[in-house]
């Protein structure tokens, strides 16, 4: 048995929703939420740029498509 992972559940960094790095716009897109959302989530958490920091070194960037 083999597990399949969808590209939506992939944890990437978007090429178009960036505001910073792309670390709340690839979470808000494997949750399928707003990326709004995500980044005001991220304002409200007390270690907020511990946590940015790290994603956005472990995250991988998405790879190029025709649409972007």
């Amino acid at each position: 048995m083999k597990l399949e992972i969808s590209e939506r559940n992939k944890l990437r960094k978007p090429s178009t929703d960036k505001a910073i790095l792309g670390v709340c716009g690839g979470i808000a897109h494997s949750l399928g939420m707003s990326s709004f959302g995500v980044r005001l989530i991220f304002l409200i958490l007390p270690v907020n740029l511990l946590i940015y920091i790290i994603l956005a070194n472990i995250m991988a960037d998405s790879p190029p498509s025709l649409r972007d």
